[in-house]
């Protein structure tokens, strides 16, 4: 099946990379079309580009010749997917705000398809309020992003605002070109891994979870096209393309960070959080004594499921938790599903045996208001591939 991308090249200097993204896309079998602003066209040529796409490269709005031919708005809807590398802090400006003085804002105001920015611009820019507010304004519009990376400007300073790599924007172009965009718009937080509750500064009360399986419906809903925050707790895994990471330790951070997630379409609340921390928190190593050590006061940590579902102000349109049980699995997973609250509840026999804590594959029940669903045992990122999907339809259109 043939895909292809329309490339708009902002005015800067990491503009020499999106050649390196063209022919990245090309060894992909992506066809790529080029256009190139007048500010992209200070940095590299309409004639650069046209070599590495092998297709014309288009740099005006007033050209007779090209609307008669094609014309922006055919242009805008002709590939399936629009890509701003580098997208500067003007042309996200000119997006959020409906402005289309060139032909690159002009086709991203044409558009019918998704649209994808990869930022690069200095880190002060970056971290703009303005250009904040509208990088905010262009994901509730449903735009992807990749990047920006922190590392050193041409600028000589230092911190987010490096375009991303041309492969890892070809990776998430790939992402894009996969889905179908049934998340596009939505924000889906997700809760991933084990929480470590400190004993003393060296130990801490922990559990199996490896986190392959919140990580895997992470990467799923931004598959297709959520805006997706991941609050993983301590785990090995590499942050999946696309989402924002918020890395965190205790049940109580945890919980802190999904707060500070909200508002968002659905919640999905898959870490296995501890039930209990220890009631004395200790600044120094506990030394050991003889006799050994006999008891552990603990006191309960704060329930993250039952608190995002009842919130009173922030609640999700969806909420689902997971339930990790040994035995009566269904039983338990009812259960836990009334007294949270939330709408589902994914249930899995955890038993020594099963594989599951930890490893790769999952056989899982969904559990609401309806009654139960048994999905056959499969693998985890085939789980999380059908949970996404379904999550995308139960949720209503987007007003």
């Amino acid at each position: 099946m043939s895909r292809s991308v329309l490339l708009l090249i902002g005015g800067g200097i990491a503009a020499y990379k999106s050649l390196l993204l063209a022919r990245e896309l090309k060894k992909r079998g992506v066809s790529v079309t080029g256009v190139l602003t007048r500010g992209g066209a200070e940095f590299i040529t309409p004639l650069s580009v046209a070599g590495l796409t092998g297709n014309q490269c288009f740099t005006d709005l007033f050209d007779l010749k090209d609307e008669a031919e094609m014309g922006h708005i055919e242009l805008s809807r002709a590939a399936d997917l629009v890509v701003a590398a580098p997208a500067t802090a003007n042309l996200l400006g000119k997006a959020a705000n409906g402005l289309a003085d060139d032909l690159a804002s002009t086709v991203l105001m044409a558009t019918d398809k998704r649209v994808l920015f990869a930022p690069a611009m200095n880190v002060r820019m970056w971290e703009h309020p303005a250009t904040r507010r509208n990088v905010s304004r262009l994901r509730e519009d449903g735009a992807l992003f990749v990047g920006p990376d922190e590392g050193e400007m041409a600028c000589g300073e230092y911190g987010p605002g490096r375009m991303a790599e041309p492969e890892a924007i070809a990776d998430a172009v790939e992402d894009a070109l996969s889905g179908d965009g049934a998340l596009s718009g939505r924000h889906v937080l997700v809760t991933a891994g084990p929480t470590h509750e400190p004993l003393d500064p060296v130990r801490y009360v922990a559990n199996r979870s490896s986190g392959k399986q919140g990580y895997a419906i992470a990467r799923a809903c931004r598959a297709l096209g959520a805006r997706v925050t991941l609050v993983s707790g301590p785990v090995s895994l590499p942050s999946p393309r696309g989402v924002e990471v918020v890395r965190v330790e205790t049940a109580r951070d945890m919980l802190a960070a999904c707060e500070a997630a909200l508002p968002a379409d659905v919640f999905v609340a898959c870490a296995a959080v501890a039930d209990y921390r220890p009631a004395v928190e200790t600044t120094h190593k506990v030394k050991k004594e003889r006799g050994g050590l006999t008891a552990i006061d603990l006191t309960e940590n704060p329930d993250i499921l039952a608190i995002i579902a009842q919130h009173e102000t922030q609640r999700p349109q969806l909420v689902i938790g997971f339930a990790a049980e040994t035995d009566d699995v269904i039983g338990h997973a009812e259960a836990k599903r009334a007294r949270k609250q939330c709408d589902w509840i994914v249930a899995n026999d955890v038993s020594p045996g099963t594989g599951i804590m930890g490893g790769d594959r999952n056989a899982v029940t969904i559990i609401n208001g309806n009654g139960e669903e048994a999905w056959e045992d499969m693998p985890k990122s085939d789980v999380s591939s059908r949970l996404a999907r379904k999550i995308a339809e139960a949720l209503p259109p987007r007003p």
